[in-house]
């Protein structure tokens, strides 16, 4: 028998991959933000409440990290309080949860990998209003599972892989951040995770394993400029250029970031039995369907 997932988010990164990946295993009914919109918790737990879904995904947020530090209100509209009533209408009407998190609820100082039941300590608005949604879904539903990631990528939408692709074709050579570090994430692997994971999801009980807090990245660490010349060499091949490093000091935003935003998995891989791959080999897989959009 195939999971009926009932999905928030239609246009982001991850909601479209999963649009993709979908099959005879899952049948997915999607919500867009014009037939619900997270900045009105009422209305979306009320989606919840009708539907016949076995399993609940919140693949869309706030993810406007500097805009947050202007737009605190609505930032914890969508990242906190929805979240927290589609949570209490899961656990009302026996549906099982995933909603996504970021490395940004950390603060950054940590010289290891942060595992997650670390401290949070989050630097920005961003941050916080994601730290607070945790919070509040795994205090409504027991049958809840959060994912924190980082710096996720695909080929869709707008993101750092698709600008860093877009100046190595067009000749430049960037400047770019070379003192924060993290894991970047495929949004393809997220979202094959998530789905092979569905049944699991929909049939465990409350307060299982699979549910509370992991985390999911892809395999290596690397910075943001690391990111972007691994980008530029794919691309390029023997013609690439170098992409020059600058300290975060050297280009100022609004809301701070993590110098140190590496997640670790261990708790992931050891209850649900997958690594994630290289970040390097999801790097190439996501310009190869670059590549193929393109040609289409």
């Amino acid at each position: 028998m195939s999971v009926r997932i009932l999905q928030f988010g239609l246009s982001g990164q991850l909601g479209q991959e999963l649009i993709r990946q979908a099959d005879g295993e899952v049948e997915i009914a999607v919500l867009s933000r014009a037939d619900a919109d997270l900045a009105n918790a009422a209305a979306c737990a009320a989606r919840v409440r009708e539907s016949d879904a076995d399993l609940v995904v919140i693949a869309a947020a706030y993810t406007a990290v500097d805009l947050a530090e202007t737009e605190r209100d609505l930032a914890f509209a969508v990242n906190a309080e929805t979240p927290a009533a589609i949570a209490a209408a899961c656990a009302e009407t026996g549906k099982a949860l995933v909603n996504f998190s970021t490395d940004y609820v950390f603060d950054g100082t940590k010289a290891s990998a942060y595992l997650p039941g670390d401290p949070t300590a989050p630097l920005n608005v961003y941050g916080a209003s994601k730290q607070a949604g945790e919070a509040a879904v795994l205090a409504a539903c027991d049958r809840a599972l959060i994912l924190r990631t980082s710096w996720v990528v695909s080929a869709h939408g707008k993101n750092f892989v698709k600008t860093m692709l877009r100046l190595a074709r067009g000749g430049q050579s960037p400047k770019v951040v070379d003192d924060q570090v993290g894991r970047p994430t495929s949004a393809a692997d997220l979202a094959g995770f998530v789905l092979a994971q569905a049944q699991t999801l929909a049939s465990a009980q409350g307060g299982a394993p699979v549910f509370g807090l992991h985390h999911f990245a892809n395999a290596g660490e690397t910075s943001w400029r690391g990111l972007a010349q691994a980008v530029f060499d794919e691309a390029l091949g023997d013609e690439t250029r170098e992409v020059a490093p600058i300290a975060t000091a050297d280009w100022p935003t609004p809301a701070a970031r993590p110098a140190r935003g590496v997640l670790d998995t261990t708790s992931l891989e050891a209850t649900f039995g997958v690594s994630p791959r290289p970040w390097r080999a999801a790097l190439s897989d996501i310009i190869g369907d670059l590549a193929e959009l393109e040609q289409a």
